[in-house]
């Protein structure tokens, strides 16, 4: 059985939950996006930062930190964006670092989404 997790995210229109929890383990998509829905301006950096403060507050609510990740996926639309990625990543991210994919993609459901992330943790 999954349980939803309870989040302050924008309440999204689409068949879907921010995240969720079956066998200890939480699974969630984070995309940049702000308290009001609206995908976040100011390039990769920005995305990126928006998308893993998304991230953060949702293991925070499930009762979770950033050092139970297990498993990011990182998906953009331009390779040469990895190298903003990164280094806004290992500001939230410490050793040991969860396993971890980039996959370069052409684009997202949202036209200007530049990210998008996958996770996996594990609870307690």
């Amino acid at each position: 059985m999954i349980q939803p997790v309870k989040t302050d995210l924008y309440a999204a229109k689409a068949p879907l939950e921010w995240a969720v929890v079956g066998n200890g383990i939480l699974f969630t998509a984070q995309i940049p996006i702000g308290a009001d829905g609206i995908v976040v301006e100011g390039g990769i950096e920005a995305q990126s930062r928006q998308t893993l403060d998304n991230l953060k507050h949702t293991l925070e609510s499930a009762g979770a930190s950033m050092q139970q990740l297990t498993q990011v996926l990182i998906y953009v639309t331009q390779r040469d964006d990895l190298v903003t990625v990164n280094r806004v990543y290992s500001e939230y991210v410490t050793a040991p670092y969860p396993n971890r994919a980039a996959i370069i993609v052409s684009g997202f459901a949202r036209e200007e989404m530049l990210i998008e992330m996958v996770a996996y943790a594990a609870l307690d």
